[in-house]
């Protein structure tokens, strides 16, 4: 990606085609989103401007996001959750991140939306399909009228995880190995193999403290992806922008290549009020 200037506010073209909807993921230019969707921060009140069009009329909900599979419909304020969704119109339904996937869902046939924070323990523990399934008993959504926009996250170029994640999906999904690529090579390992080689005891034989398991680049949008066409979404029916937040610093913020002091960026999806 060229090194301009971003702009404020990225949109999927699929949910921009849904009347009555407005949405809209950040990036730096919109400024840090880290102090949450409470509705007082400055940065936070321009992009919600921005999102809707207007200003003043929107009220903010959101999560206390704790990398979970709890998906609420309209939460109290600091829920503890990573999913949340209503049907109330002059919402704004705002998931911060900085790598972690925000997916926004909206039910074009009865006007429900809803937003996940997926990151890979989300990810590994199915919150996205729980967050239709949550549409279905809460709403009596059909995943066939559900469209789906996954926003700016850290790709598989960028994203190197090691035996514990591979682990993990591996044992929860069986295309696992699709999700996933090498990771580039450690010259330090190879040229010094000896330097990492353990003696494993008996009856270890996968135990990774033992074992070395070199790490895998994984691709977590597409594992959302697939949970979305999974549970019912129709492959048009779902948006993924193809940005990195790791591999672009004049776009995103990012945890995994700046670490805690990284700023967030926050995406948001609402319904208009009538009139």
């Amino acid at each position: 990606m060229a090194a301009t200037e971003p702009p404020p506010i990225l949109r999927s073209a699929l949910l921009a085609e849904v009347p009555g909807l407005v949405h809209g993921f950040s990036t730096r230019s919109s400024g840090d989103m880290a102090a949450g969707a409470g509705g007082q921060d400055a940065s936070l009140r321009r992009f919600a401007a921005e999102v809707s069009g207007r200003s003043g009329e929107w009220r903010w909900m959101s999560v206390r996001q704790v990398h979970s599979s709890l998906v609420w419909r309209d939460p109290a304020p600091e829920t503890a959750g990573d999913g949340m969704m209503t049907d109330a119109s002059g919402v704004l339904l705002g998931i911060r991140v900085a790598d972690c996937v925000p997916i926004l869902l909206a039910d074009v046939r009865r006007g429900v939306i809803a937003a996940v924070h997926a990151g890979w323990r989300g990810t590994v523990a199915r919150i996205v399909e729980k967050a239709v399934g949550e549409l279905r008993a809460q709403f009596g959504s059909d995943p066939a009228d559900l469209r789906a926009a996954l926003g700016p996250s850290i790709r598989r170029c960028c994203y190197q995880v090691g035996a514990e994640v591979v682990e993990a999906f591996a044992a929860q999904f069986d295309y696992a190995e699709a999700l996933w690529t090498p990771a580039p090579a450690d010259p330090v390992r190879e040229r010094y193999p000896m330097l990492f080689m353990t003696g494993a005891p008996p009856g270890h034989p996968r135990d990774p403290r033992w074992n070395y398991n070199p790490s895998v680049c994984l691709d977590l949008a597409e594992a959302n992806r697939r949970q979305l066409r999974a549970v019912g979404l129709p492959e048009g029916a779902i948006d993924v922008l193809a940005y990195c937040t790791s591999c672009s610093p004049e776009w995103f913020y990012s945890y995994r290549r700046d670490g805690a002091q990284a700023g967030r960026m926050i995406a948001a999806i609402g319904l208009r009020l009538p009139g």
